[in-house]
C-alpha cells in the first residue's frame, strides 16, 4: 500500500505517470540508421505495457559516432519517423526519451565513414582498427552536434534526452585515465578530462531550454584495473549536478574492456558467432571470445551497493539501473531514495511487465539471464529467445540452457 512505484515522479520539467523507465538498451532495429516498423512496434508495446517513459537507444550525434549499421543516426530526414513513434508512445500515456551519444573509437570505417576517432589514438582490438585521437579544435564542433541532436529530438516529439557519458563511449573515453592519454587541456587531471563533457553539457542545456528533461548515463566504476573508480566518478556526478542535468542514470563498465560488468552473467559466444557473416571474425571470436568477454556473476540489483554511495552524496534525482527483475526489489530500490528505476532486458522479455507489477505484488519477470538477446543484437535485432518466431538450432538451445542453469 505504501509503494512509490506507481506514483508520479518529476525530472526537471517532465512528470512521469510512474517511476519506471525503459532503459536505453540498444535495439539494433534501425537498418540504414533510420527508424523501422520493428522499432516503432517495440516502443509502442512497452508504452502500452505501462512504463512511465521509454528510451530509444542509442542515437549517434554524427555519422562518425556510429558503432553499428543498425543504429540510429540523428539527422533531419529521420525526424518524421521518430515523430510517428513518439506520437504512438504518447497515445499510450507514456513519455518518450532518446539516448544521444558518440561511440568514439568503438567503430570501423565501413560503418562510420572515416577512421574512427577517440580521446586518444591507438588500436581498437574489438573492431579491429586503428583509431585517430581527436584534435582540440574539433571538440567544440562535436559538442555542438549534441546540442543540434537535442533540437532534432524536440522536433521529433521527445520529452527527454539521455546523454551517454558511460560505458567507454566518447565522453567516457575522455573521462577515463585508461583511454585518455592526452597532454593538452583535455587530458591529465580529472578537471581536464571532464572538459569535453562540460562542453557537451553546455550545448545540451542551451538546446533543451525549459521544456525537455536531461538525463545523463554515467559510470560509477569502469569495471577494470586502471579505469575510473568511485573517488573520481563521484566528482563527475557533482559536476553534472552543477551543469544542470535533471537526473543521473548510474551504471558502470566499458563495452570494449569489461562488457559483462555492464550486463552481468556470461556472453553466449556460440549464439553471438552463429549470426556473424564475417567468417574470420566468427571463428576468431569462437576461439578467444571467452577471454575477450569474461563472465561477471549476475545478481539482482547488482549496482545497488555503489549507487547508494551516490545517493548519499547527491541531492539531485537519481535513476537506478542494473538487474531489476522483480517488483519486490524495485520497491526496495525506490525506498532507498532513488527517484526512478530503469529496466532493459526485463522489458524485452515482457513489454507489459509494468502492468503486471501493478496487478501482482510479487511479480517477477521471466528473464533467466542467458544474454542471448545481447549476443544476437550485434548482427540482428535484439530479441528474447523465449519469444522467437524461428526455431533455434540445438547447439544454441543447449548453450542457453547451460548458461541459465549455471546462473
Amino acid at each position: 500500500m505504501n509503494s512509490k512505484l506507481f506514483t508520479p515522479v518529476t525530472l526537471g520539467p517532465l512528470t512521469l505517470r510512474n517511476r519506471t523507465i525503459r532503459s536505453a538498451a540498444f535495439e539494433s532495429m534501425c537498418p540504414g540508421n533510420a527508424p523501422s516498423e520493428m522499432l516503432f512496434n517495440y516502443h509502442k508495446s512497452v508504452a502500452a505495457g505501462g512504463v512511465g517513459m521509454t528510451t530509444v537507444a542509442y542515437a549517434a550525434v554524427t555519422r562518425s559516432g556510429l558503432s553499428f549499421d543498425r543504429q540510429l543516426w540523428m539527422r533531419p530526414e529521420i525526424v518524421p519517423a521518430l515523430r510517428r513513434l513518439t506520437d504512438a508512445v504518447h497515445a499510450e500515456g507514456a513519455a518518450a526519451s532518446i539516448q544521444l551519444g558518440h561511440c568514439g573509437n568503438m567503430s570501423h570505417k565501413s560503418i562510420c565513414g572515416c577512421l574512427p576517432v577517440g580521446a586518444s589514438g591507438g588500436f581498437n582490438l574489438y573492431s579491429p582498427t586503428f583509431v585517430r585521437g581527436l584534435r582540440a579544435d574539433e571538440l567544440p564542433g562535436l559538442a555542438k552536434a549534441y546540442g543540434q541532436s537535442v533540437n532534432l529530438a524536440r522536433e521529433a516529439g521527445f520529452d527527454a534526452v539521455e546523454i551517454h557519458a558511460g560505458h567507454g563511449y566518447l565522453i567516457s573515453q575522455f573521462l577515463s585515465p585508461s583511454t585518455n592519454h592526452r597532454k593538452d587541456a583535455y587530458g591529465g587531471s580529472l578537471t581536464n578530462r571532464m572538459r569535453f563533457m562540460d562542453e557537451v553539457m553546455e550545448e545540451v542545456m542551451k538546446a533543451v531550454g525549459t521544456d525537455m528533461a536531461v538525463l545523463v548515463k554515467m559510470n560509477m566504476r569502469d569495471g577494470f584495473k586502471g579505469g575510473m573508480e568511485l573517488d573520481e566518478t563521484l566528482q563527475v556526478a557533482h559536476r553534472l549536478e552543477q551543469s544542470g542535468a535533471h537526473a543521473l542514470v548510474l551504471s558502470g563498465g566499458f563495452v570494449s574492456k569489461a562488457p559483462m560488468y555492464v550486463m552481468r552473467g556470461a556472453m553466449p559466444i556460440r549464439s553471438m558467432t552463429h549470426y556473424m557473416t564475417c567468417w574470420w571474425l566468427k571463428y576468431g571470436v569462437r576461439m578467444v571470445g571467452k577471454w575477450m568477454i569474461p563472465s561477471v556473476p549476475f545478481k539482482e540489483a547488482y549496482f545497488l551497493e555503489d549507487a547508494l554511495k551516490f545517493r548519499a552524496a547527491l541531492k539531485m534525482p537519481l535513476v537506478y539501473v542494473g538487474g531489476l527483475v522483480s517488483r519486490q526489489k524495485i520497491d526496495e530500490v525506490l525506498d532507498d531514495g532513488f527517484e526512478a528505476v530503469q529496466m532493459g532486458r526485463a522489458l524485452l522479455n515482457e513489454p507489459a511487465f509494468v502492468n503486471r507489477m501493478r496487478a501482482e505484488e510479487n511479480a517477477r519477470c521471466q528473464c533467466r539471464h542467458s544474454n542471448y538477446c545481447i549476443a544476437r543484437m550485434y548482427t540482428l535485432e535484439m530479441a528474447c529467445h523465449q519469444h522467437l518466431a524461428e526455431e533455434l538450432p540445438p547447439c544454441l538451445k543447449e548453450e542457453i540452457r547451460r548458461i541459465e542453469n549455471e546462473g
